[in-house]
């Protein structure tokens, strides 16, 4: 097992979705990055549980959240901006590293927030949710590694 630092992380956009045109393109103007996994449960309680109550993982369900520079200039702000105002899909994938491991789906970005602090620089933050698609989220890794599926 390795360690990994979040520098080292990456964030990979897609316009039009996984099936889009195109190549993925890594987003350096993203920081504190946070994707979150988790999953509803099902009640599987029956009298052999031994007065347990037993649960089965249910529907998964994942976000993404990130800030980034407020730069009208750089491709990736434009991509999560425009997935925002034209209620686009965007392809994205989470990684612990550039060819490392992690989600991707489409998303549709749901919140995209402006934050003008008075010594900083302007920022954005976004939240970006998996959206309906014909290609479902999976959960990809590197040649060799082993795990998670999807």
């Amino acid at each position: 097992m390795s360690v990994k630092l979040g520098l080292d992380a990456v964030i990979k956009f897609k316009a039009g979705g996984q099936a889009g045109g195109g190549s993925w393109t890594e987003m350096p103007n993203v920081r504190d990055v946070t994707l979150n996994l988790e999953g509803s449960e099902a009640d599987a309680t029956r009298r052999g549980s031994g007065g347990w109550r037993a649960v089965l993982l249910a529907i998964q369900d994942a976000s993404v959240e990130f800030e980034m520079v407020w730069d009208t200039a750089d491709v990736g702000f434009v991509a999560m901006r425009d997935s925002f105002l034209n209620r686009a899909p965007v392809g994205l994938q989470v990684l612990d590293a550039d060819d490392g491991e992690g989600l991707q789906a489409d998303f549709q970005v749901m919140s995209f927030t402006r934050n003008e602090p008075l010594e900083e620089v302007i920022t954005v933050s976004v939240t970006a949710k998996p959206t309906y698609s014909a290609t479902p989220p999976s959960w990809i890794e590197p040649e060799g590694g082993g795990g998670g599926g999807g």
